[in-house]
């Protein structure tokens, strides 16, 4: 995939969604499945982290590539050059999976 147009700000994150997984065992699980799971993503892009209160920037725990776990309500989906992204926040972030 082409490097995204989008670049966010602070904290935020772009993902595109893996729209499907696998077991353990090699079979794949499409994304019908389970509806009120969880959704998978692709980091495409990372914003340079957020500013704390001491004014200090703190460094993204998540880099491009890195497949993730975030909640399924709280992004906002928009879309750029017929692509569909989300936009989601670090903190939303559920896990990194490795």
């Amino acid at each position: 995939m082409a490097k995204p147009r989008i670049l966010p700000l602070a904290d935020r994150v772009v993902v595109t969604l893996v729209t499907e997984t696998k077991s353990a065992s090699g079979i794949i699980i499409p994304d019908t499945a389970s509806k009120e799971r969880p959704e998978r993503g692709m980091v495409v892009a990372v914003g340079k982290g957020r500013v704390n209160d001491a004014g200090v920037r703190m460094t993204p725990e998540v880099s491009v590539g890195d497949e993730i776990v975030f909640a399924k309500y709280g992004p906002e989906q928009v879309k750029v050059d017929g692509v569909e992204y989300y936009i989601l926040r670090e903190d939303q972030i559920l896990a990194i999976i490795r």
